[in-house]
């Protein structure tokens, strides 16, 4: 790339380029010019539109395991061309394990979000939440909880330090929900955000309009936003307060999710010594921190917390740590941390560092501290040196709770007692990530719940867990992460959960049957179907909802009892000893639980041969009242509902799982067992 290279936006379906007098990126490592960068031409509201209008309907109309398959395909796609976006990230000054985890690492995501989707949604347009609510005494009335597509656009404005998981990260979940994505990178980095959209394009994956890229300004896009639509955030919390405070965010009620840079801590337990592993593991993980992306992640860790009498060791092993650490050109070998993004970046850290040593000092590196660069191609320009300050007296000064300095930068800070920790822990005002480093559980579950109200994020580390821990500053996506306060008060990934964000939750109420039609779920009261064929007979496809068998009758024998448990080996008193079972709960000899469930099976089962494979599983057992000798059980199996499964290609048929409804009742029409069975049946498609 040079100078005379104009980054595009791809906005209603076309590539624009940008302005001649868009602004100048330049390479991270060399210094030399890359490209510009403008948005300069592109309508604003004819994005939000085209996004609403094309790219909305298209994803609603597909399931959203449709959707989970289309990220899965995307995924492998972009996994066959990474080379070339690892060529491109080096220039923002990433090391290869930097970009590992910004390519790779947001494809990951891609693959964890259409795992979520496929494992834990049905494979329908919508979503059911939860279980029926009964609102009358005769369950003539009731409600459910469902999800749907909100009917908008998602707009996400990403950080520059990671322009490639920043972006997939957020788009995998919306788009997962069936909400078309507006990408707004930051604009230093937009240059490779943009090289993974194309490829994103060119792959004809994802319905058109499903994703659009804006490189350049945001321009007056949030002028334009409507009630249906929502923004992500991630950047720094001065930037996200500004946005969030838009008129017409506020005046639309626009959802706004902020992930906002926070002063993330780590905390050296009180038994640790230094002879013990967690010494070692904790000095590791702070100097990780700080090396990896130059120290430009939003859960990089700031601020360190050690007991008074470990600061001098502390910092030794840091500084003899930080000695071995090679900076420059990450394409030389040996180099284990880049650049910062750029000149503009190195001066704003510069800046923060020297607002730090006027409250703390500088231990390790610092504004002045000479700097060897390895690689031929580096100019000095953007990189910094690791700095360690030390803050002797940390809860007489707010300096190193309020300045971060977004760089490779940290402040060591001592405390007396583990109370003291956690009012230190505390003063950050909320944050993305915290860890602990000890081997005393009890000290722990401590340092956990003390701090716990302040972060998104905690983990414990120590020997037991280090080996495959995902470390310190690692967002995964089936856990949550965002943070209270300073750290944005939102919320992102955390599995199913991201999904529903982009989700209408809305509460509908009405008659059991009227439910069940909506939600193509089955629920007690709803009119059954009696057919005269049994329903393990019919393929998935000729299967209806609410297709219901009542079975014949069952006397339960003592020979039954007396058989189950000699088979099972389960001889428990209650259901041999005739004097301990009449002193007991029951006041009689009863049956086992789970002779009830499987006497029910041989009651609902079709023998024969058939569409019903296999046994799938069994959810939510209740065992509700007692079973004792004399007692006579009857079984009603009612299709609760249908989930269409995707045909591997190693799989000879193709399948659905049905999920029935199970109710076994005595003769007196009393439950006494009520579960879920779930079946693999056979359908004709395919």
């Amino acid at each position: 790339m040079s100078e005379s290279r104009k980054t595009e936006s791809y906005v209603y379906g076309q590539w624009l380029p940008g302005a001649d007098e868009g602004k100048l990126i330049k390479d991270a490592i060399t210094g030399q010019p890359l490209c510009r960068t403008s948005s300069l031409g592109v309508d604003f509201a004819r994005v939000l539109d085209y996004g609403r209008r094309v790219g909305g309907p298209a994803l609603r109309a597909m399931t959203i395991h449709e959707r989970g398959n289309a990220l899965k395909a995307l995924g492998k796609y972009l996994l066959e061309r990474k080379e070339p976006l690892y060529a491109l990230s080096a220039a923002t000054g990433a090391s290869k394990a930097d970009s590992w985890v910004d390519i790779e690492g947001g494809v990951a995501t891609l693959f964890s979000y259409s795992g979520i989707a496929r494992r834990e949604f049905d494979n329908e347009t919508f979503a059911v939440e939860g279980a029926p609510e009964l609102l009358s005494a005769n369950n003539t009335f009731a409600a459910r909880h469902i999800l749907v597509s909100k009917r908008g656009v998602s707009v996400h404005i990403n950080a520059f330090n990671f322009p490639c998981w920043g972006m997939l990260e957020k788009i995998a979940p919306s788009l997962v929900a069936g909400v078309p994505v507006v990408v707004k990178p930051a604009t230093d980095s937009a240059y490779l955000t943009e090289a993974m959209v194309r490829d994103i394009i060119d792959s004809k994956l994802l319905p058109e309009g499903a994703i659009q890229l804006i490189c350049g300004s945001a321009g007056d896009l949030l002028d334009h936003l409507e009630e249906q639509d929502c923004v992500t955030f991630t950047g720094s919390a001065a930037t996200g307060q500004m946005l969030k405070a838009h008129p017409n965010v506020i005046a639309k009620s626009v959802p706004f999710n902020m992930e906002a840079d926070s002063l993330n801590c780590c905390v050296l337990g009180a038994t640790v010594d230094e002879q013990d592993e967690e010494f070692g593991l904790f000095i590791k993980e702070v100097v990780k921190e700080m090396t990896t992306k130059a120290g430009q992640k939003c859960t990089s860790i700031r601020r360190v917390f050690v007991p008074r009498d470990k600061v001098a060791a502390v910092a030794e092993a840091l500084r003899a740590r930080i000695a071995k650490v090679v900076v420059g050109d990450p394409a030389a070998d040996g180099v284990r941390m880049g650049a910062l993004l750029g000149a503009a970046q190195r001066r704003d850290v510069e800046e923060k560092v020297a607002a730090l040593a006027e409250h703390c000092e500088v231990l390790i590196g610092g504004n002045d501290a000479p700097l060897a660069l390895v690689g031929e191609r580096c100019v000095a320009d953007a990189f910094y040196p690791l700095t360690v300050l030390h803050c002797a007296e940390p809860l007489t000064t707010t300096a190193p709770h309020e300045i971060e300095a977004f760089g490779p930068v940290c402040t060591l800070m001592p405390y007396d007692t583990i109370e003291q920790a956690i009012e230190l822990v505390s003063l950050g005002k909320g944050s993305l990530a915290g860890s602990v480093f000890t081997y005393d559980n009890a000290e722990a579950a401590e340092l956990i719940l003390g701090c716990a109200a302040y972060h998104g994020r905690m983990l414990v580390i120590n020997r037991d867990c280090a080996g495959e821990s995902t470390g310190h500053g690692s967002p995964l996506p089936t856990l949550v992460h965002g943070g209270p306060g300073r750290a944005g008060g939102g919320e992102e990934l955390g599995g199913a959960r991201a999904v529903k964000h982009y989700m209408q939750r809305t509460s509908v109420q009405g008659s059991p049957t009227t439910l069940a039609a909506i939600t193509r779920q089955y629920m007690s009261g709803a009119a059954p179907i009696h057919t005269e064929i049994h329903p393990f007979r019919r393929y998935f496809e000729e299967l209806q909802i609410g297709e219901q068998l009542v079975t014949h009758r069952r006397t339960v024998t003592e020979a039954d009892i007396v058989n189950f448990g000699c088979l099972s080996g389960d001889h428990f008193y209650a259901h041999f000893d005739e004097l301990a079972a009449k002193d007991s709960l029951f006041g009689k000899r009863v049956a086992h639980g789970y002779f009830i469930v499987s006497a029910a099976a041989g009651m609902f089962v079709s023998p024969a041969p058939g569409p019903v494979l296999a046994n799938y599983g069994l959810n939510n057992l209740r065992f509700i009242e007692p079973v004792g000798i004399g007692d006579t059980l009857q079984v009603k199996i009612t299709a609760k509902q249908k989930i269409k499964k995707d045909k591997r290609p190693d799989e000879a048929q193709a399948t659905g799982v049905v999920v029935w409804d199970v109710e076994v009742v005595n003769q007196h029409d009393e439950l006494v067992a009520l579960y879920d069975i779930l079946t693999l049946v056979v359908r004709k498609e395919g």
